[in-house]
């Protein structure tokens, strides 16, 4: 709930200080290739964008472990997981938490998929999503959906944590069925 507060009032100093806020840079548009990453897991393994060549990619970019907004996601996509493999995606979460935060987040809410750590902010910076509020620095949730040759087919800029798994699938199938697989 501190977390919460200080999120609060921190997005309100934003909000007034405006250009003072340090932002990371432009995000990537749909029909760009995916930027490469190398993050650990909440088990410590790597992931690259490689190892997710030839399947779609729902990469999610989220504030913070087990706040509210970023619990209901999760669980939505872990709720959904199925549905989404079933159509050949994988998920990832990725946030500027460490590894032993995602663990403890995956294990309390039975998340079955990778949560990837950018502690050094290196990759939440290249996909334009890093928020820098001077000492405190969280990813602002934008999702990518990567196309199995690893190119960006959508950017979901405006996510509705309740509904937006579902939004992910609904568009898979469109493509899918637009490319006649």
């Amino acid at each position: 709930m501190k977390w919460l507060i200080l999120l609060g009032i921190l997005g309100g100093l934003a909000l007034l200080l405006g250009s003072q806020m340090a932002r990371a840079g432009d995000v990537p548009k749909a029909g760009e290739v995916a930027p490469d990453f190398k993050l650990p897991d909440q088990h410590g393994k790597m992931h690259t964008l490689a190892d997710y060549r030839g399947k779609w990619l729902v990469m999610y970019f989220y504030p913070k472990d087990d706040t509210p907004g970023c619990t209901e996601e999760a669980c939505k996509f872990r709720d959904d997981l199925h549905k989404l493999t079933a159509l050949g995606a994988q998920v990832v979460g990725v946030s500027v938490d460490d590894s032993a935060s995602h663990a403890e987040f995956a294990k309390k809410h039975g998340l079955p998929f990778p949560l990837l750590a950018d502690k050094d902010t290196t990759v939440t910076a290249r996909y334009g999503v890093l928020m820098n509020f001077m000492l405190i620095k969280v990813a602002k949730r934008y999702t990518f959906l990567i196309d199995p040759q690893g190119k960006i087919k959508k950017v979901y800029d405006k996510v509705e944590t309740s509904r937006h798994s579902q939004e992910i699938i609904d568009d898979l199938k469109g493509y899918i069925a637009k490319a006649g697989v």
